[in-house]
C-alpha cells in the first residue's frame, strides 16, 4: 500500500468522488457446498459515505467484506470498487487505497505497539516513519514501546484500527469496530471516523452494537440469511416499516382522565396512565393529529416526549 497522504495516485483519486458509488454489489452470490452464505447481494455505496451493515452472525457481513476486499472470490455475481472489478487486474491498484479492520484482530505478542505498525508499514509499501502519528491519532502514542501482549483488548482493538489506517486510504472496511473498547475509547474512535469522513474517506462500518450506530451512519442495510432485507437512512426506514410512534404525555394526576379522553377518539393503538404520566402508541400519520389534541388541552400537559422507532426495532422487523 502506497503512502495517499502525500501524492495520491491515479486510483486514490478515483475512489475519493463523494456522492458517486465508490462500492456496488450486483447478484453477489457466495456457496460453501449448500450454505448459501451471500445469496443475491445488490448493495452500492456512494464516496465520502459512512455506511452501515447489520445483521445477525451469520447473516454473510463478514463474508461480504471479504469478497469486496478481494480475500474470497464470489461465486456469482459482480463486485466492483472504485470502479475496478474485484477479480480484475485494475483491482491491485484500488486495493492500494483501501484499509480493513477484521472482526478479530490477530497481532504478536512479543512486538511493541510501534514494531507492531512498523511491521505492516513494510507489508503495505508505507513510510514507516508515519507510524508513530497514526499511533497518537488512536490514542496509544503513551503505549507505542509497550509489548502488544500487555494490551488490552480495547487496546489491540485500537492498534488494529491503527494498521487499517497505514497508507490514508480512501476506503475502509470496518468489522465490529467497537469491540473491547470502553465509552471514552468509542466516542474516541467516532471522532477519528468523523474526521475521515471530512476528508472525503468512504467507510462501511459492521456492528451489533445498533444504538452506537444509529445516529452515527448516513445509510445501512439490514442483511439476514445472506441477503440484504432493506437499506436507506434510518428515517427512510423508518417511514417503510411504519411501526408505532410512542408519545409520553406527563400530566398532573388529576388531568389524566383528561389527556385520555382527548385522544381516545384518534386513532392510536395504545393508551396506557400511570403516576401522571400518559403513554400512547400510534401510528405515523396520526402524529399531527395527536400532538394538535395535545395542544388543545389548555396548558394541562406539562411535559411531551415523543419516541421515534429504534435501529433495533427496526433490525428486528425486517429480519424476523
Amino acid at each position: 500500500m502506497t503512502d495517499t497522504s502525500s501524492a495520491p495516485n491515479k486510483s486514490s483519486s478515483r475512489v475519493a468522488g463523494t456522492g458517486q458509488a465508490v462500492i456496488s454489489a450486483r447478484g453477489v452470490h457466495k456457496h460453501y457446498g449448500a450454505i448459501k452464505a451471500v445469496d443475491g447481494v445488490d448493495l452500492e455505496v456512494r464516496g465520502g459515505e459512512l455506511f452501515g451493515l447489520i445483521g445477525h452472525n451469520g447473516a454473510g457481513k463478514s463474508t461480504l467484506f471479504k469478497m469486496m476486499l478481494g480475500l474470497t472470490a464470489a461465486t456469482a455475481g459482480e463486485i466492483r470498487i472504485g470502479g475496478a472489478l474485484v477479480n480484475g487486474g485494475d483491482f491491485r491498484a484500488v486495493r492500494r487505497t483501501v484499509g480493513y479492520l477484521p472482526e478479530n484482530v490477530v497481532l504478536y505478542d512479543n512486538l511493541s505497539g510501534l514494531e507492531t505498525l512498523h511491521f505492516f508499514s513494510r507489508l503495505k509499501g508505507v513510510a514507516p516513519h508515519l507510524s508513530a502519528a497514526v499511533l497518537a491519532r488512536v490514542g496509544l502514542a503513551d503505549a507505542a514501546q509497550r509489548r502488544v501482549g500487555e494490551y488490552s483488548k480495547g487496546m489491540r482493538q485500537r492498534l488494529g484500527f491503527a494498521q487499517a489506517l497505514l497508507g490514508s486510504p480512501r476506503i475502509l472496511f470496518l468489522d465490529e469496530p467497537t469491540s473491547g473498547l470502553d465509552p471514552e475509547a468509542i466516542r474516541s474512535f467516532y471522532a477519528v471516523l468523523r474526521q475521515l469522513k471530512g476528508e472525503g474517506v468512504t467507510m462501511v462500518i459492521s456492528s451489533h452494537i445498533l444504538a452506537e450506530i444509529q445516529e452515527r451512519v448516513d445509510r445501512l442495510a439490514i442483511m439476514a440469511a445472506g441477503r440484504v432485507q432493506a437499506s436507506g437512512t434510518v428515517q427512510a426506514l423508518r417511514e417503510e416499516m411504519d411501526l408505532p410512534l410512542r408519545f409520553t404525555v406527563k400530566v398532573a394526576p388529576a388531568d389524566v382522565a383528561a389527556v385520555q379522553a382527548a385522544l381516545r377518539q384518534l386513532p392510536v393503538s395504545a393508551i396506557e396512565a400511570a403516576d401522571g404520566q400518559v403513554t400512547v402508541h400510534c401510528r405515523r400519520d396520526a402524529k399531527m393529529a395527536v400532538i394538535a389534541a395535545l395542544a388543545r388541552l389548555d396548558g394541562r400537559v406539562l411535559d411531551l416526549t415523543v419516541r421515534e422507532p429504534s435501529l433495533e426495532d427496526l433490525f428486528f422487523g425486517f429480519s424476523d
